[in-house]
């Protein structure tokens, strides 16, 4: 039997459950591959010698889409439901994570509220979590036309544009956040959105159930000392962005919720996804609950 692939996500969990032996407690053959899409820089060539944002339309849906070599990796719900949608691997349907994350703009700029984002673009990454979250959170606040996103790439890549004023805003989580928390930017709106798992279709489910067995338990664990493993973050932080910050001050970044992603929550979002043209519009491309999501 070959090894279960995992793709951590730039997380605590995978890796608390590696260093205390739950894994391997649970009987999983396993191997971590660690340069999945959310840790990769798609731009930092052009983030590094250019004025003006580069744009890059390929996101975590697209890399999804394309296959990833790994029985298992996240990714925003929104587009996880979308690759399970369009058979692009199964959606978990026990679990699913929450992750904090907000839009960001520099300590001194003269954006102090939401609104004031009005035609403003905002960093984003394409049909990953930080679109789908921004339209999300902006809704509330700007007029459908007034909300104006730039896709540029990676969450490496947007807060190195963030840094570099190469972009007035950010939408940031995860470590990103924490990071750009710990310099001082100013977050103007939050922006916490749901993560899922996606499987392969050749994951064998005895191996998926001792992933999550292991996932549970070390969600416990980050619950009950966090301060003992935030120094995993460094684990999956480039040199450049890992030098500027003490992750020790980091928060706990996304917690595993062990509850069902339903077929009303599958349905809703994809409804919601429609009414933003984020979604292929024939629904002959879609897949049926039942065949999308693992329950």
């Amino acid at each position: 039997m070959s090894k279960f692939v995992i793709q951590p996500h730039v997380r605590l969990q995978e890796w608390v459950a590696d260093s205390l032996g739950l894994f391997g407690a649970e009987g999983l053959d396993y191997v971590f591959q660690t340069d999945g899409f959310s840790g990769k820089s798609l731009s930092t060539a052009a983030v590094l010698t250019t004025d003006e944002a580069p744009v890059v339309t390929r996101g975590a849906l697209e890399d999804m889409s394309q296959g990833r070599a790994c029985d298992v990796s996240s990714a925003c719900h929104w587009a996880v439901n979308a690759a399970a949608a369009t058979h692009h691997g199964r959606m978990y349907g026990h679990a699913y994570s929450l992750c904090p994350a907000g839009i960001f703009v520099a300590p001194d700029a003269a954006y102090q509220r939401p609104e004031d984002l009005a035609g403003v673009e905002v960093g984003v990454g394409y049909h990953s979590g930080s679109h789908y979250s921004a339209i999300q959170a902006l809704e509330p606040f700007l007029d459908r036309e007034q909300i104006t996103l730039r896709f540029v790439g990676t969450p490496n890549d947007r807060l190195r544009l963030l840094l570099g004023h190469r972009i007035a805003a950010a939408n940031l989580f995860g470590a990103q956040f924490y990071i750009a928390e710990q310099l001082g930017y100013r977050k103007l709106v939050d922006t916490t959105f749901m993560m899922g798992f996606l499987l392969a279709e050749a994951a064998e489910s005895d191996d998926t159930a001792a992933y999550f067995r292991a996932l549970r338990r070390a969600q416990q664990e980050i619950d009950l000392e966090p301060e003992r493993y935030k120094h995993f973050f460094a684990n999956e932080l480039p040199q450049d962005l890992l030098e500027l910050v003490d992750v020790r001050r980091f928060g706990p970044g996304e917690r595993i919720v062990f509850e069902p992603y339903t077929r009303e929550l599958f349905e809703r979002t994809q409804r919601w996804m429609q009414t933003w043209d984020l979604l292929p519009a024939d629904p002959a491309t879609r897949a049926r609950y039942e065949d999308a999501v693992l329950v």
